[in-house]
């Protein structure tokens, strides 16, 4: 999994706002993301997210790209 494809799947969820890690999961299981992704979003600590980039503060180990 890299932050791009993770990205892919979740970027709409920002597209009013901030997201919480509930409307995150929404929104891959909707778009059909891989299991990787959704058992990293269950992980996310429970508070809003601004924006996609302040995911990557409580993702640090996800790389940018393969």
């Amino acid at each position: 999994m890299t932050r791009i494809e993770l990205a892919n799947h979740i970027e709409a969820a920002f597209a009013h706002g901030p997201s919480t890690r509930d409307s995150l999961l929404a929104y891959a299981v909707g778009s059909h993301a891989r299991p990787e992704i959704i058992t990293t979003l269950e992980n996310l600590p429970d508070k809003p997210y601004g924006s996609i980039r302040d995911l990557w503060y409580d993702l640090p180990d996800v790389p940018v790209n393969s």
